[in-house]
């Protein structure tokens, strides 16, 4: 069995819901592998949230919980001594509360800073995966189990059939940085990379333009060649999100009656293309 949890971070909704668990369940509780997390400076589970857009148009959030990977080979058992730090039969990697006293090292070696610092204990902490509770029977840790958006999975990676694997399989791969090339058995799928968007009218009288609803927007990236199409919403709207970072695409608007318009932009960053008037 390997344990392991996916995270889709487009069902994340910044609730805190899986943070609050996590608290609940570890503030002022030593458990059979853990110390008592403290109240206060510590997160096992955190959730960062980017705010994106530019030039005050289509600004929106993305929201990524973060916790310890569980890594395959972890550095933080590789920066441990005495077997400070171990990993269990099921994958989970562990922090011995006893072993691993005045060994700060630990929280420097973690590439993603998912290990911290307890300053009165001295004590090298961090996300236990609720080991405690699977071996008491418990189906899932506290945090899968309080996220109301289905942005958390628990299960087993060896069974193909189990719910996270079919989620992770279905789900678009994403490490996090500092985790590129590394084995891990916490999964982030869907993180975003790049968006370009913009709307599209069509020009009205007196009264006012109108949304163009329906309209074909084709997106071609010169580099890959890959091509992504989309219609517009019901108010005009098109957007293409996870594109190729640093990369020219260019762009066709196409409505029926109407002349098609090209447009180009560059992904260095998240972009609000245009306001396209059809005339």
């Amino acid at each position: 069995m390997k344990l392991g949890i996916a995270i889709n971070t487009k069902n994340c909704m910044e609730c805190y819901n899986c943070v609050m668990a996590c608290k609940d369940e570890h503030c002022g509780l030593a458990t059979t592998v853990s110390a008592p997390q403290p109240h206060e400076g510590q997160f096992w589970i955190h959730v960062t949230s980017k705010e994106r857009g530019d030039d005050n148009r289509k600004v929106k959030t993305s929201n990524v919980p973060v916790m310890c990977s569980h890594c395959e080979n972890p550095a933080c058992m590789a920066a441990a001594r005495d077997g400070a730090v171990y990993r269990r039969a099921d994958g989970i990697v562990i922090i011995d509360p006893e072993k691993s006293k005045g060994q700060k090292a630990i929280v420097d070696a973690c590439p993603i800073g998912a290990v911290y610092w307890n300053e009165e204990l001295q004590i090298p902490q961090k996300c236990t995966m609720c080991a405690h509770l699977l071996d008491e029977g418990y189906e899932k840790p506290r945090c899968v189990e309080a996220c109301p958006n289905e942005a958390l999975y628990f299960g087993d990676l060896d069974d193909p059939n189990s719910e996270v694997s079919r989620v992770i399989a279905a789900g678009k791969a994403t490490p996090l940085e500092g985790l590129q090339g590394v084995e891990t058995r916490v999964h982030y799928l869907n993180i975003p990379t790049v968006f370009l968007a913009g709307s599209v009218y069509l020009r009205g009288d007196e009264t006012g333009d109108e949304p163009a609803s329906g309209a074909k927007v084709t997106a071609v990236c010169r580099e890959t060649g890959e091509v992504r199409e989309t219609r517009t919403n019901y108010f005009g709207d098109w957007e293409f999100e996870w594109l190729v970072p640093n990369a020219h695409y260019d762009i066709t608007i196409r409505f029926e009656g109407y002349p098609s318009v090209q447009l180009s932009a560059y992904t260095d960053q998240d972009h609000y293309v245009a306001e396209t008037l059809l005339a």
